[in-house]
Formats: C-alpha cells, structure tokens, sequence
C-alpha cells in the first residue's frame, strides 16, 4: 500500500503490474510474431522485492497461487515461476482492494498466529497459561490448510481438464493455432475486387 498509494489511480490490474515494473517487454517490428521477454523493471524495485519475498511465503502455502507457481515452474523453472507468482499476487491485491473483498483462501488462524507473534515481539505480555499459546488454534489450522488443499487441486484439475481439451491453459491468451500460421494469414492482402 505504501508504494501504490490510492488503488483507484490504476483502472485494471494491467496497469497496476506495469506501474510495478512486473509486466513482460514485448518486442514486434512489422509482420513478425510478438517476442516475449524480460519483465520491464520500470517500477519501484523494493515493492517488487517485497511482492517476490512475500511470494516465497505463499508459494509453501496450498492454495491456487502455490498450484500457479508449480505450474509454471514445472516448463520454465523456480527464478521465472516465483516472478509470475508475484505478479499474479499484484493481480490479487488490485481485484481484493478495488471490490473490497476478502481473500476467498485465506487461513484465518494462520493470520491471527503471525499478528500474535508480532504483538510478542512489540512488548506485549506473554500468556499464563498451563497450555501452549498455539495449541487452541492447531485444529482450526488443520481444517483451514485441508480447505487450501481443495482449493489448490480443483485449481490443478482446472488446468488438467483444460489441457486435455486442447485449449490454453490461460484462456483467452493464446490461439488455438500456430502463430506462424497466423503471420502467414496477416502478410497475405485482400484479394482485388472486379
């Protein structure tokens, strides 16, 4: 929040993940099929340190943002799937800050652990207890992390069924034929009229 200030500045997530440096050049001259590379960087880089560091964490989680970063992890390996976690996590915080949702996965009980670590560290006194701190939310957790569990291989089944049909794994993204193809279709001028 520190580093994108008021969410409405940024109409869709787009442009909130090129404010952030985390949308991918494209290169195309003339005919040619476009050429993905590199994210841009154009942005701040410690709001992108901070989204990949907190990727790291989310990643170990189940879940589908964890389900994503597997994927895609799987063709293209751990540095380019952790960038694509992030910039799926930014997509996330643009859709939850501007509907003004929950997430729909969130672990309650783990959020409420953290937050008490953190009250710890700040000065604040420690339970009396003859039980552990934790121990009253380890059923809640467990509950919560098989609900994550579900959510991250519906997402995985999702994909699977979507492959098998022949379609794209992001729909609405790629074609369903060879760009080669599609150039050849594009270079070709209309036919002259009698």
């Amino acid at each position: 929040m520190a580093a994108v200030g008021d969410i409405r500045r940024f109409p869709d997530r787009r442009k909130l993940t090129a404010y952030l440096g985390l949308d991918p050049r494209v290169r195309q001259s003339g005919d040619t099929p476009a050429a993905h590379g590199h994210i841009s960087r154009q942005g701040s880089s410690s709001a992108r340190h901070a989204l990949v560091e907190a990727c790291w964490s989310t990643v170990r989680q189940p879940g589908p943002i964890a389900a994503f970063y597997q994927r895609v992890r799987a063709r293209r390996g751990h540095s380019i799937a952790i960038v694509a976690a992030a910039r799926k996590l930014a997509c996330l915080f643009w859709c939850l800050l501007t509907r003004g949702e929950d997430y729909a996965y969130a672990q309650p009980s783990l959020t409420k652990k953290k937050m008490r670590r953190l009250e710890i560290r700040a000065g604040a006194p420690r339970y009396q207890g003859g039980r552990s701190v934790w121990s009253t939310n380890q059923a809640m957790r467990g509950a919560e992390r098989e609900l994550a569990l579900q959510s991250q291989r519906a997402y995985e089944r999702t994909i699977k069924d979507r492959q098998q049909a022949g379609a794209s794994a992001t729909a609405g993204r790629a074609s369903s034929g060879c760009s080669r193809e599609q150039v050849a279709r594009q270079t070709q001028g209309p036919k002259p009229a009698l």
